[in-house]
């Protein structure tokens, strides 16, 4: 199937020279003389890197042979990622160098999307939060609370984060993942 150009959105998984995009930001233009055509940015599935393009009005776009499928975290090991369907009980493995920026946020038994290319696991879609516990932090120290000081902590998952300085170890934490900033403490 082929998608028209007046189809496009945010979002959209589009096949481009072989390969699965994803569109990360479109305008439609219309200018005063000659064609309407719509300026994208596209983000490469399997690589990461964006491009930008532009599709005349008339022109067809591939769609991407892409499929999600719920799956659950269970570990990683020098090499890959593994993952097991929740439906089927399959396991996959992703390679490491897939998911460099998402692995700093990978949890134990996390469910996920994983975004399948022809058939090959190529990139996951995680949480936009997690609550996740610190390993290690500096304590605050007393007098030193200036309006937004914050400190450096490590979390269970190996990235490091600035918390405020009222944040201790073994606390519970909500961080948001696109960003990778803190948000709250938890209860716990």
């Amino acid at each position: 199937m082929a998608y028209k150009v007046s189809d496009i959105k945010k979002g959209l998984k589009i096949e481009l020279d072989g390969q699965p995009y994803t569109v990360t930001y479109f305008q439609f233009v219309k200018p005063g003389k000659g064609q309407a055509f719509t300026r994208t940015k596209v983000k490469n599935l399997i690589t990461g890197a964006v491009l930008e393009r532009t599709f005349k009005i008339v022109e067809s776009i591939a769609e991407a042979d892409v499929e999600t499928k719920t799956m659950q975290y269970l570990y990683g090991d020098d090499e890959f990622f593994h993952f097991m369907d929740t439906e089927t009980y399959e396991q996959i493995a992703i390679p490491l160098e897939n998911l460099e920026d998402e692995s700093k946020w990978l949890l134990e038994e996390m469910e996920i999307e994983v975004l399948f290319y022809k058939g090959q696991p190529v990139s996951v879609d995680l949480p936009n939060f997690i609550e996740v516990q610190i390993t290690y932090c500096e304590p605050g120290a007393k007098g030193n609370t200036a309006q937004g000081a914050t400190k450096t902590a490590t979390l269970s998952t190996g990235a490091e984060i600035q918390v405020p300085l009222f944040i201790e170890n073994e606390s519970w934490i909500k961080v948001d993942v696109r960003e990778g900033k803190y948000v709250e403490r938890l209860k716990r």
